[in-house]
């Protein structure tokens, strides 16, 4: 990754986060996108000192406006773009009887429109690096679950996305893969409303629906996005990787 471009969203924590520092231990130059200027300011400093350098922009990608900036800038400011990351999400509860529209518009648009509208202003600047684009998707993309209606509808999308996109980009020599988490400990949750205690509680239940006994970190997901966006994996595409403590083989509880 010595000297690669990497475009990271949802950088300013959980799997962004640790997907950016990553790279950066790499060698590679991120641009590190995220809403939290704060959080970003903190992975600036911890990314200093590595191989590689992270450059941070402010950027909410459910605005238009905003993604074309974002890509704008760092092919100005790198001239290249390697590798797209799209790891920015949220999540709301709420069933096909309550889920609101607003809930439901903001889902789909930061977790599925945003995804597809970057690749698709990405992909000219990869087609010229032979570059490829790993979205974060999760359990809930193949498995249903109840109660966060929206949320799994909109990573089913992503996944449809990742497929749909590989097979078409293929002959560009892109490549498009995804990977579906599990649990992961995450700040996911808790700014969708999930207050601290329920929070514990839920991650102390997770143990239990996760057959290997235990939720995962931000950083196990990151290793997974490296090796996918490396060349190493120069032969995959199209893939939706299940990384999830065995979730995914178990019924919903």
């Amino acid at each position: 990754m010595q000297d690669k471009v990497a475009l990271i969203t949802g950088a300013s924590s959980g799997i962004g986060r640790a997907t950016a520092l990553l790279f950066v231990e790499n060698g590679a130059r991120v641009i590190a996108a995220g809403r939290n200027a704060k959080e970003l300011g903190n992975l600036r400093t911890a990314a200093k000192g590595k191989p590689g350098s992270v450059k941070i922009v402010l950027a909410d990608v459910s605005e238009k406006s905003q993604i074309d900036r974002l890509v704008s800038e760092t092919v100005d400011g790198f001239g290249q773009i390697d590798v797209l990351v799209n790891a920015a999400g949220i999540i709301k509860n709420g069933s096909v009887e309550n889920t609101t529209l607003d809930d439901w518009d903001k889902m789909m648009n930061i977790n599925l429109r945003s995804v597809f509208y970057l690749m698709q202003k990405c992909v000219p600047h990869l087609e010229k690096t032979k570059g490829n684009i790993v979205n974060v998707s999760s359990v809930t993309g193949p498995r249903a679950f109840p109660s966060v209606l929206a949320y799994c509808v909109s990573k089913a999308g992503v996944d449809q996305l990742t497929r749909c996109s590989a097979l078409e980009l293929a002959a560009s020599g892109i490549r498009v893969n995804a990977v579906n988490p599990g649990v992961v400990v995450t700040n996911i949750h808790k700014r969708g409303g999930m207050e601290e205690e329920a929070y514990e509680t839920f991650l102390e239940h997770s143990k239990t629906t996760h057959p290997i006994g235990r939720v995962g970190r931000p950083e196990e997901i990151a290793e997974l996005i490296y090796f996918l966006a490396s060349e190493k994996a120069s032969w995959i595409t199209g893939a939706t990787y299940e990384i999830d403590g065995g979730r995914a083989q178990t019924c919903a509880r």
